[in-house]
């Protein structure tokens, strides 16, 4: 089979889980089948691979679109590279759409080629309200493109349940339309690594246990809520948070302030790394914390949690979207009941409980370092029985067959 894969991250360009699950899913799927099928991935980037069966290019415009809003100049140059996209793609069996900035590329690719477009829901345009404060009105535009495309795809592939519903809902996709498959983990990758040399190059006391978060600074992964229940944490308790990347100067400031106030209210460390970390610092961290924390008001999945659970650590995170369907309440970890405070806003109704709630639970699991051990251990056997690559890669192939085949009758 001949596989376009259309995304706007690929190594070394990765920030987020959607980009995460493209690089694993690719490189899986050109191991399928002693390597029968070719591969070819294009990305917003300077990307010029040519390995065996698979080919990677970068797509970068050589020129500008005009824009009436500075806010607007991102989706006028995903604009460029989607109509760049659509025109060099040829002789293709399937093309595949991760995110609303390639979902323009993908519907007319199908148009000229014939092929079925199929697209992964990692997340969701009407359920990100807050990146307005990012794209002004060409928020309506990304949410716009995002519709047509769920209306126009042969086939959505849903990392959850909770996702499959949301598109049904939203978009009005018929639920036979989507198939569930879920993100995956490389448990070769990540596995439990102790490494005390990682600890000490950030600052972080061995003898000591520590929380972790790892994740960008947006209000989707909830940081902030996260920041306000430090000061109501269990004294002796480091807090490391892997948090950079924000999505705006405004939130940068606002997660500054609120990591000094924090500061000053608690005698507890706050480490904060501002930055993302490469896999071989992040997986030691990930192996040595006390418990791993997942705030997020907005999660379809939650790739992060599996990264953790990997790694035998067990997992805080909010009962939302994905989440209760990776992270098993009182096995693998706990979970923190969220009220949005609306179906359309998912701050939380009352961010104070929300804080005292998420401190609350963590607290209760650094009490009993006993039941931390178990539920790492389970996490890892959860991760190891339902979230292995390959067996995703083959399930995603399968939905691959069954929608080309149905295109050539």
């Amino acid at each position: 089979m001949r596989i376009a894969i259309l995304t706007n991250e690929y190594p070394p360009h990765v920030y987020g889980g959607a980009g995460v699950h493209v690089e694993y899913l690719t490189r899986e799927l050109t191991r399928l089948d002693n390597g029968a099928h070719h591969v070819t991935v294009l990305a917003f980037g300077e990307q010029a691979i040519h390995q065996g069966n698979l080919t990677v290019r970068g797509v970068r415009p050589n020129f500008t679109l005009p824009y009436q809003d500075p806010r607007h100049e991102k989706l006028m140059d995903t604009l460029a590279r989607d109509l760049l996209m659509a025109g060099s793609l040829r002789d293709i069996d399937v093309i595949h759409c991760h995110t609303w900035y390639t979902h323009l590329a993908g519907c007319l690719a199908r148009q000229l080629t014939g092929a079925p477009l199929i697209l992964t829901t990692h997340s969701l345009e009407p359920h990100r309200p807050w990146k307005v404060e990012q794209l002004g009105t060409a928020y309506q535009a990304s949410t716009w493109i995002e519709r047509t495309a769920y209306r126009n795809a042969d086939g959505v592939i849903a990392v959850s349940e909770a996702m499959r519903e949301d598109v049904h809902r939203l978009y009005g996709v018929p639920r036979q339309q989507v198939r569930v498959i879920p993100n995956g983990i490389d448990l070769d990758q990540y596995k439990p690594t102790p490494d005390r040399t990682v600890l000490i190059r950030y600052h972080i006391d061995p003898e000591k246990p520590y929380i972790l978060f790892v994740g960008r600074i947006t209000r989707q992964k909830g940081i902030i809520h996260l920041v306000h229940a430090i000061p109501h944490l269990r004294p002796g308790t480091q807090v490391v948070l892997c948090a950079g990347a924000p999505d705006t100067p405004e939130i940068g400031r606002e997660m500054t302030a609120a990591v000094e106030e924090a500061q000053r209210r608690t005698a507890n460390p706050v480490i904060w790394i501002a930055r993302m970390l490469p896999k071989d610092e992040l997986i030691p961290l990930y192996s040595q914390a006390a418990l791993f924390v997942c705030p997020s008001v907005y999660e379809p999945f939650g790739i992060i949690n599996l990264e953790a659970m990997a790694c035998g650590t067990p997992v805080v995170a909010s009962a939302v979207g994905g989440i209760k369907e990776v992270v098993i309440a009182e096995e693998t970890g706990l979970l923190v009941p969220f009220e949005p405070r609306s179906s359309s806003d998912f701050e939380p109704r009352d961010p104070e409980r929300f804080a005292l709630d998420l401190a609350a639970v963590i607290n209760r699991l650094l009490d009993d370092p006993e039941r931390r051990r178990h539920m790492g251990q389970r996490a890892r056997e959860r991760v190891e029985r339902s979230f292995a690559w390959p067996s995703i890669a083959r399930r995603t192939y399968d939905f691959y067959q069954e929608l080309a085949a149905e295109k050539h009758r």
